[in-house]
């Protein structure tokens, strides 16, 4: 079973680090549109969308490789002052109910995704953008959260029984 964790912390940390690009294709964006706008006076139409898509895509895509490195907020007012078995379950909590929210949002998340692509919903932009990739990495994301989530929960259930059968807590993954 630690296998198939890992397996899963290793997909979440190389497909975190592929995703992790777009920040640069959103930067060179983003610095086109500002050269075109303020040296040549010639702003494009598709910029500012294309820069939203791309950042916003980041931001759900990028969910569970913070999951992985424990970047997301948490409150630690209870955590990492008692005993592994203490935290391990405290952790096991936190997973649960994030596994609850993730759920929801994956099955919201297929049903936005399946009518915009059935009903070719596009934006209300000149240019009419298609929306259904912008759904389609809602839908990535979160199942993504979903399934590293399903990994951390595991890996607290593991903590609770035996402490020792786990990894010291890692800075991060390596393939």
């Amino acid at each position: 079973m630690m296998k198939l964790l890992a397996a899963v912390d290793r997909f979440s940390l190389a497909f975190g680090k592929l995703v992790s690009y777009l920040v640069w294709i959103g930067i060179v964006i983003v610095v086109l549109e500002v050269v075109l706008r303020y040296v040549f006076n010639a702003p494009t139409v598709w910029g500012p969308g294309y820069t939203q898509r791309i950042f916003g895509a980041y931001f759900v895509l990028i969910g569970a490789y913070t999951l992985l490195q424990g970047g997301h907020v948490r409150v630690d007012l209870l955590l990492n002052t008692r005993s592994p078995r203490w935290n391990a379950f405290l952790d096991f909590l936190n997973y649960a109910v994030l596994m609850v929210w993730m759920l929801a949002l994956v099955y919201e998340g297929w049903s936005y995704f399946q009518e915009s692509w059935e009903f070719s919903e596009v934006d209300d932009s000149a240019l009419g953008h298609p929306l259904w990739p912008v759904k389609l990495a809602l839908l990535l994301g979160v199942t993504g959260m979903l399934v590293q989530g399903a990994v951390e929960l595991l890996r607290s259930l593991v903590g609770m029984v035996d402490p020792a059968a786990l990894p010291p807590k890692r800075q991060e993954v390596q393939p």
